[in-house]
């Protein structure tokens, strides 16, 4: 960088320099010689050393002193001009590295902004982390759950198994005293005077037996009640936890689009994207497994129908059975012989 200022003895060490070399000392060669300088300096000194030297060239400066003076004054003007083009030059140089400054400052600060949404992409990602390992607890919850459920449906499929089998005993038991009944009734046309002295324990004992059957009749519609609710209440819970599934799938559904967008960023978001896609897969086979329920189900609803099917059937056998009882007992009452005159 060149100094501020220059000497006037460095001014003619250039001139008398130039002059020895045949050169025209002018201030342009001075400036360059020295290297530095302000030509307004230059030609200041420049003057005074032709001052200096007037009295020893005499006539020789009256004979220039005009066209000096002017070409002194075109220096000066020239040296004004190159001043404020520098000057302007510096001020363009000033505004361009201020420029340059305010872009450092835009840049650092976008890449702040960047760093700042780096870091909060990488917290984004660890939140929906947290939130995947909740989503994976809710559905080994859900999973269990609905294991649970199959085990208490099974159970129940058992119980209306064996409720058929006790269904189909109950009218074994009917169709023997059908079969009681018709013997009575043969028996009852050979030994009509044994069946007129046992006919009241008979028909105690049918109406008893009656009383039984109409009071089991009761215990199973009762029974079958109760298992009807449990299958409607079976199915409310299938209901919640298909909606349970359906809200875990949305779940899935919206971390989907944030797996796209950091996927760019971090390896890592590739591997949670594969454990996306296992429990997806994982949550097919819980559906599929919600539809072989809702099937099973289903199927037992068709049970249940057939049961009550068979109890109205067991009632109108029952029915039946109480008129043909009645009917034998207005027989046996018409039939009886009267009482005896001497046992009244």
């Amino acid at each position: 960088m060149a100094r501020s200022g220059i000497y006037k003895s460095e001014v003619v060490r250039a001139r008398n320099k130039l002059l020895a070399s045949g050169v025209n000392p002018s201030i342009d060669a001075i400036r360059s010689e020295l290297g530095t300088g302000s030509k307004t300096t230059i030609h200041r000194y420049l003057k005074e050393i032709e001052e200096e030297e007037g009295g020893a060239t005499g006539t020789k400066v009256a004979v220039s002193e005009a066209i000096q003076d002017l070409v002194g004054r075109l220096a000066a003007r020239l040296n004004e001009e190159a001043d404020a083009r520098s000057v302007e030059a510096l001020s363009v140089s000033a505004a361009s590295l201020a420029w340059a400054q305010k872009e450092n400052t835009t840049l650092k600060a976008e890449g702040q902004a960047v760093r700042n949404q780096l870091e909060q992409a990488q917290r984004s990602v660890a939140a929906e982390k947290a939130d995947h390992a909740k989503t994976q607890e809710a559905l080994s919850s859900k999973t269990l759950e609905a294991t649970q459920l199959h085990q208490r449906v099974v159970g129940l499929q058992e119980r209306l198994e064996a409720e058929e089998r006790h269904r189909q005993s109950l009218e074994e038991k009917h169709q023997h005293a059908r079969e009681a009944l018709e013997h009575f009734r043969t028996s009852a046309k050979e030994q009509r005077e044994q069946e007129q002295r046992q006919h009241d324990q008979q028909v105690q004992y049918l109406r008893a037996e009656l009383r039984k059957v109409t009071d089991t009749l009761t215990g199973k519609q009762q029974e079958l009640m109760r298992a009807q609710q449990e299958g409607v209440r079976l199915i409310g819970d299938l209901s919640r936890v298909q909606a349970e599934l359906h809200q875990a799938q949305e779940e899935l559904r919206k971390l989907r689009p944030l797996k796209e967008v950091l996927a760019f960023e971090q390896r890592r978001t590739e591997e949670l994207g594969q454990k996306l896609v296992t429990e997806t897969a994982a949550n097919k086979t819980l559906m599929a497994n919600a539809g072989e329920m809702q099937a099973k189900l289903t199927a037992l609803q068709g049970v249940n129908q057939g049961l009550e099917l068979g109890l109205a059937a067991a009632k109108a056998a029952v029915v039946a059975q109480e008129g043909v009882v009645a009917s034998m007992l207005q027989r046996l009452s018409a039939t009886a012989p009267p009482p005896e005159p001497g046992n009244l």
